[in-house]
């Protein structure tokens, strides 16, 4: 498994990826998949190159099958604070590490940034193995966000969560 930083040649597979994880698990994402499914690859490619965020990737045999991105906050009273975003392992690889191995990739560059002094993330509260792993890397939850997204007529509640260095 090779775990490393995407690039804007990596777009059309994260795109891929993306999609896949917003029809399977829509209430994982704040974004949705018919929105998602019309943004260019070129936006992706754009992203990939902000200095204040991060999305890395793991690859199997070549193929994208996991993802995690960091958002380094930029207001000047924030800057202490990075958030980790779009988890997701493609189902058939999962119970291999290898969201572990991508949430431990984000949380070793972000150590490497001096100012940031911990990391924040939000996970549907019914994503035990989610927060399981979260857990299990020091993360500890601090509230529930009730009602955070709702999807038709369904409302899904968060765990916020947070990891100090």
């Amino acid at each position: 498994m090779e775990i490393r930083q995407l690039n804007e040649e990596d777009a059309t597979l994260y795109k891929r990826l993306r999609l896949e994880a917003l029809q399977h698990h829509p209430e994982a994402f704040g974004s949705d998949y018919e929105a998602e499914k019309e943004r260019p690859v070129e936006q992706y490619a754009t992203r990939f190159q902000s200095e204040q965020a991060a999305t890395f990737g793991a690859f199997h045999e070549g193929e994208l099958v996991g993802v995690v991105t960091i958002v380094c906050l930029e207001p000047i009273k924030m800057k202490y604070r990075a958030n980790l975003f779009a988890m997701y392992v493609t189902p058939r690889i999962r119970k291999q590490q290898v969201g572990r191995q991508l949430v431990q990739e984000a949380l070793r560059t972000l150590e490497k940034r001096p100012v940031i002094e911990q990391v924040h993330l939000s996970v549907v509260r019914t994503n035990e193995a989610a927060k399981a792993l979260y857990r299990s890397l020091g993360f500890e939850s601090y509230a529930i966000e009730p009602r955070a997204l709702k999807i038709g007529n369904t409302y899904h509640d968060e765990e916020l969560m947070w990891y100090r260095f």
